[in-house]
This record gives structure tokens, C-alpha cells and sequence, in this order.
């Protein structure tokens, strides 16, 4: 068995290579967010994110257990810093996602795969970092093909 095998005994390996997720959702991509986690690895590390507009929102979503879903309530968060607006489709999501990327995201040879499903503007923010601040390259990136932001598909 090699160490790239997804049995229930290769992922107890200790040796076993784990490929780190970053995935985005929003209230408009959860039927896609579920495909995509469906065909994940049961032995799967890493994140996803999921903007929503209100608590109301929030769907039953199951993860493989060595990730974390964090669900970003745009109705509890607030917009730009020092306007007092609301936050805005995409903005709660830009700032996890970013964040995360900035402490979490190693020039270690490890490896990530990056699937954005959110909306356009969160979307664009967080590629227009994860590229500059980063240094991912834009094909390392899955979006969908309809916004046109990384050839990754």
C-alpha cells in the first residue's frame, strides 16, 4: 500500500501524506459545497468557511472530521472598519479566509488545495490575496469557471 491510498487503515498511518483543504461556501453554493466535501478523503485536514446572511441559513453540513467549518453570519458582523455599515455579501468571508491564509498557509512543501464556491466579490478578494500575499499561483485555485479568476478548474 502506498502512502497516497485513502483506506481506513493507510489514513491511520502515521506516515500517511495529508493534503490540506481551504474551501469557501456561501448561502448561494451549498448544494456545490456538499458535492465537493462528498468527494473528499475521509482522512481530510483543513478548512471551510461558509457565509451566510442570518442564522436561519445555516444547513445541516457534514465535514470530514479533521476539518473545520466555520459558519460566517454577515448579520452578526459588521462592514469596513470605522463605517458602521453592515457587512456586505462576501466581505465576512474575505477577512476569515484571508486571515487564515496569512497565519496558516507555509512555504513548507506542503501542499493545499484551494476550492473558492462563494460569490464573486468575496471570491475575487480572496484570490486577489491568496495570488499577491501568498504567492499561490492562480491555477492552484478552483472557482467557478463563470467569474473568470484562476484557470484552475
Amino acid at each position: 500500500m502506498t502512502n497516497t491510498e485513502h483506506s481506513a487503515a493507510a489514513c491511520r498511518a502515521p506516515r500517511h501524506s495529508r493534503v490540506q483543504h481551504l474551501i469557501t461556501a456561501d448561502e448561494t453554493s451549498l448544494v456545490d459545497l456538499e458535492t465537493l466535501l462528498a468527494t473528499l478523503p475521509l482522512c481530510s485536514t483543513g478548512r471551510v468557511f461558509v457565509e451566510i446572511p442570518d442564522a436561519a441559513s445555516q444547513a445541516d453540513i457534514t465535514v470530514p472530521a479533521r476539518m473545520t467549518l466555520t459558519w460566517l453570519d454577515r448579520s452578526l458582523r459588521s462592514g469596513a472598519p470605522g463605517t458602521g455599515r453592515d457587512c456586505a455579501p462576501g466581505q465576512a468571508i474575505a477577512r476569515a479566509v484571508t486571515a487564515w491564509a496569512d497565519e496558516m498557509l507555509c512555504d513548507d512543501g506542503s501542499t493545499t488545495r484551494i476550492h473558492l464556491l462563494g460569490g464573486y466579490l468575496g471570491t475575487a478578494d480572496i484570490v486577489d490575496h491568496l495570488t499577491a500575499r501568498n504567492g499561490v499561483a492562480s491555477d492552484a485555485i478552483h472557482t467557478p469557471e463563470r467569474f473568470g479568476l484562476a484557470t484552475a478548474r
